[in-house]
Formats: structure tokens, C-alpha cells, sequence
């Protein structure tokens, strides 16, 4: 049961992520799920373990981390698709 509540903490972590940067995470529910976890690894490295913590996440950390990496994400998505003709 906690794997399961952990997935569903790292999508709502990757969704509230694709909504402040204002694009959407490639992937669907997926991607929502694995930038929340990835955004979770990052921001824990970067900024440490501090705020509240559901689901095995830290989550002030979690969702800076994944914030930076959606907008990296649609960045790099976006310069590739401009080289394609």
C-alpha cells in the first residue's frame, strides 16, 4: 500500500509541477509520476530534506526539483522539435 500511495504522490507532485511551469509533462500520467520522483531526487541532492513529508517525500524539495526538470524537459523537447524539418 505504500508504493502505491508513493506513486500517487509523485504524480500529484509531477501534475503540480507541468501546472506552474504552464506545460504539460510528456507521458501522461507516467511522465507526471516518474518527474515527481526524479524532481524528488533532485531537489533532496540540491536543497536537502526539509518541509512537510507525505509518502516518503519531502515535498517543498520534491516539487522545486521537479519543477526545474519539467522546464528543462519542455526546453530541451522544444529545441528538438524546432530541428526538425
Amino acid at each position: 500500500m505504500e508504493f502505491l500511495w508513493s506513486l500517487i504522490i509523485g504524480g500529484i507532485i509531477g501534475w503540480l509541477a507541468g501546472l506552474i511551469i504552464g506545460r504539460d509533462v510528456p507521458g501522461g500520467i507516467i511522465g507526471n509520476i516518474v518527474s515527481g520522483f526524479v524532481g524528488s531526487w533532485l531537489g533532496s541532492v540540491f536543497l536537502g530534506e526539509f518541509g512537510p513529508e507525505t509518502g516518503g517525500f519531502f515535498f517543498i524539495p520534491a516539487l522545486i526539483g521537479a519543477v526545474v526538470l519539467v522546464f528543462i524537459v519542455s526546453l530541451v523537447l522544444r529545441s528538438a522539435g524546432r530541428n526538425q524539418v
